[in-house]
């Protein structure tokens, strides 16, 4: 497409000329659902991440200059919404109920009805289960939590490996425990 109908078009959608918008979501598409696929690792997002995106295009259309090109100002809107959705995710990562295995699901309602008998799951199973909701902790208290009961290191082994006070670790694996049961407790069927 030459620049001057890309400027056309950019113009037109900008005093909401609808087919001007339609040309251009099918102009940048490719380009933004590329970005997109690069970028997130869960591909049932997808979709659903690049209509933020073009929502967020649509938005700050008004402020695109000419000055460098459309798709670079496109390009960089959508790793940009790309990057803070993985930011989001990291500190906070959501889990359904359909996001694990049946064998997963019932090591979850055997945590969320506090059975004190252990769950007849294969072991692996529980050690899947186990490392993908260790994602939502942070680094630190993973670690903590890693060797505290996994790896069941003293707290005077890990006070050694860190250079941090009992104190520290003990607190920061109590946070971790109850982040761990909340995490447990949001996970809605």
């Amino acid at each position: 497409m030459a620049p001057d109908e890309l400027s056309n078009l950019i113009t037109r959608a900008r005093n909401s000329d609808q087919a001007a918008a339609k040309d251009l979501v099918e102009r940048l598409y490719p380009t933004v659902i590329r970005i997109v696929r690069n970028h997130l690792p869960r591909r049932e997002l997808e979709e659903d991440m690049s209509q933020e995106i073009f929502l967020k295009i649509f938005a700050k259309l008004y402020q695109y200059r000419a000055d460098m090109p459309f798709e670079h100002w496109v390009s960089r809107i959508s790793v940009n919404t790309c990057i803070d959705h993985l930011r989001k995710q990291r500190n906070r990562p959501e889990y359904r109920w359909s996001d694990f295995s049946e064998e997963q699901q019932s090591i979850l309602d055997n945590l969320k009805d506090n059975a004190t008998e252990p769950d007849q799951q294969p072991p692996e199973e529980s050690r899947d289960l186990l490392d993908r909701l260790l994602l939502s902790l942070k680094p630190d208290e993973r670690l903590v939590v890693r060797w505290l009961y996994l790896e069941e290191k003293s707290v005077a082994e890990i006070c050694d490996l860190t250079g941090w006070k009992p104190s520290k670790i003990k607190v920061k694996a109590f946070r971790a425990r109850q982040k761990l049961a909340a995490t447990v407790k949001r996970i809605e069927k």
